[in-house]
């Protein structure tokens, strides 16, 4: 027989002291169903079922979290003998993880074992979570993994997975490897076997030769001009090149914007200066 208990105010039910007290109310029935909200003021709640069927489809955690004090969030899964496992979010380092743990799930932090790994579906969008195997595929690819470095003689050499590329200077380069990621290649010597150097910059370009402080560029050989398709522009440096011989028997011209208003002059030879010396008596 059914019956209904109704009252026009609130209505407790209270076991000896109450909520300070040890005392019990059990109800013994196939189903409790309570229709209004239910909250439960208690330092824990325990269920003791075999299925646990949620509606809500946001579960909140941490509510009263007011970020004063370090808390970990998240779910932990009890293994019996062995650590439990955990999946939360770890506040110290602002991170998601899944691990393995001693903590039984009370206090406020997750102390880490060791990692636990995490299966997913192979990734499908530029935003899903890489496998192992995708990322293997993408770096192996059907012909293996293979790295190769070429030098300027084209020959290959194929770098090992696990292995170190070493870049070695010779002939007065000296190379240094510094964190992060850096390779310095220096001059520490003189340059033996080049046969030229140029300019692959800006279109162009000079190429500027400078010693160091006082010391001077010498050219300890023979110094050959290529003949100058047009006399150049003149500034207040002197520049030398080579055209078409005039009166003066060389081809070597100057010009320099200090020295005759810019105009170009003639290196006189030997033989030139003798027959002009002796023309002028």
């Amino acid at each position: 027989m059914a019956k209904t208990l109704r009252t026009s105010g609130d209505y407790t039910i209270k076991t000896g002291t109450g909520a300070s007290g040890s005392n019990t109310v059990t109800f013994d029935s196939k189903t409790t169903r309570v229709s209004g909200d239910l909250v439960v003021d208690g330092s824990s709640t325990t269920l003791n079922t075999t299925t646990l069927t949620i509606e809500d489809p946001i579960i909140r955690l941490a509510k009263n979290n007011t970020n004063t004090v370090d808390t970990d969030s998240g779910f932990l899964v009890e293994r019996g003998l062995a650590n439990n496992a955990a999946f939360y979010w770890n506040e110290g380092d602002s991170v998601f993880k899944a691990v393995t743990t001693t903590s039984d799930g009370t206090g406020t932090s997750i102390t880490d074992t060791a990692l636990a790994n995490i299966r997913a579906a192979e990734p499908s969008a530029t935003s899903d979570v890489a496998t192992k195997n995708y990322v293997d595929t993408e770096i192996t690819g059907s012909a293996g993994f293979s790295l190769k470095v070429a030098g300027d003689d084209s020959a290959q050499v194929t770098i090992a997975s696990g292995n170190t590329l070493q870049f070695t200077g010779a002939s007065g380069i000296a190379t240094a490897a510094t964190e992060p990621d850096t390779i310095t290649i220096s001059l520490g010597q003189n340059l033996t076997d080049i046969n030229s150097v140029e300019t692959g910059g800006s279109s162009n370009g000079d190429l500027i030769l400078r010693a160091n402080g006082t010391g001077n560029v010498v050219v300890d050989d023979t110094l050959t001009f290529s003949g100058a398709a047009s006399t150049p522009s003149a500034t207040a440096v002197t520049k030398l090149y080579n055209k078409t011989a005039g009166g003066g028997g060389t081809g070597l011209f100057f010009i320099n914007s200090n020295i005759s208003s810019g105009t170009e002059g003639e290196l006189i030879s030997k033989k030139k200066a003798t027959a002009l010396a002796i023309a002028l008596g």
